[in-house]
């Protein structure tokens, strides 16, 4: 089988398209012919030797959709000829294949597409686990979403409009601010206009936000602070460097920021996640929004793309 390999970390060309041997699952295991691959700025950083790094050489790859190819001798969870999409694995999902234990695959609905099931993991195991189970977001409250363009910024939009929360989207191009608010956000602002951070106040009144999903800390944590409501919660997913606050903004408004990634996950949590997942798209309220497909051997391209601001939609692998 081809798969993408990285035998050193650095750039984006460190990855070169090879031809690997297919792996045989084990027990508890199962082999994805994948169909998509999806591409997180998450895998951008191991690539290049940022935090924890991982083994070489690796195939990258978190997030894959595909159909089930063949399954351990104790598998009954699965079959061959399912679809599905994957919650990590154990070789990556840059490949044509890709080994995984039968608890990292989920059956992916006819309604969704191999490439929108690329697009399931990492954004919408994110989006939910920060609105839900850290932010504690109620029917009412105010989201203020960064970044609501993105991958995780549309299934922020999707799942928080569905429980009934009043959505801010911010996006850097006009066509993302088109998108978020077609997939639900009430308002969308360009957080690249002075003084957009007042026009989110008064859109609530003069009161503030509840809840913030802060995809770019580094940039926006400090004036975050100063959009929260009295107990507002700012979630970080995602930042790419240090960042100054003033502690007071988060005193005088009895607020909170929580860090979370989705690779802590336990176990118990990935069950409710899923489940609330697979309800979502069996009912059409989540709907991942593939912005751009790139042959395999394009991975290179599109870690360069992933990265680039005015985010739309998820980018995909297609082997």
């Amino acid at each position: 089988m081809k798969a993408i390999v990285v035998r050193e970390f650095g750039d984006p060309d460190v990855m070169k398209l090879e031809q690997t041997t297919a792996p045989t699952p084990g027990r508890g295991q199962v082999l994805v012919r994948i169909k998509a691959a999806g591409v997180n700025p998450a895998d951008t950083y191991a690539r290049a030797g940022a935090g924890t790094k991982p083994q070489l050489p690796y195939t990258p790859g978190t997030d894959g959709a595909g159909v089930i190819e063949s399954a351990g001798p104790d598998v009954t969870s699965v079959k061959p000829g399912d679809r599905v999409y994957t919650a990590r694995s154990l070789s990556g999902t840059y490949a044509e294949c890709a080994l995984a234990l039968a608890s990292q695959v989920f059956p992916l609905p006819q309604r969704i597409s191999f490439s929108q099931g690329a697009g399931i993991y990492v954004p919408y195991a994110t989006a939910w686990r920060a609105l839900m189970h850290f932010a504690r977001a109620r029917p009412g409250e105010t989201l203020l979403v960064h970044g609501a363009s993105g991958g995780v910024g549309i299934a922020a939009v999707q799942t928080a409009r569905a429980a009934g929360l009043k959505v801010i989207g911010t996006a850097g191009s006009e066509k993302g601010r088109e998108l978020a608010a077609r997939e639900g956000a009430h308002h969308v602002l360009d957080h690249g206009a002075k003084g957009y951070q007042e026009e989110i106040v008064a859109l609530t009144g003069g009161r503030g936000v509840e809840v913030i999903l802060e995809m770019v800390a580094n940039v926006n944590l400090g004036a975050d602070l100063k959009l929260l409501a009295p107990h507002g919660r700012v979630v970080v997913i995602g930042s790419r460097g240090e960042v100054t606050v003033n502690p007071r903004d988060l005193m005088g408004r009895d607020a909170a920021i929580f860090g979370m990634l989705i690779w802590n996950i336990s176990d118990e949590d990935a069950v409710i996640t899923h489940a609330a997942l697979a309800a979502g798209m069996e009912n059409g309220t989540l709907r991942p929004v593939v912005g751009l497909e790139l042959a395999l051997a394009e991975a290179p391209e599109a870690h360069r793309k992933v990265m680039e601001p005015g985010a739309f939609g998820k980018i995909v692998l297609l082997p």
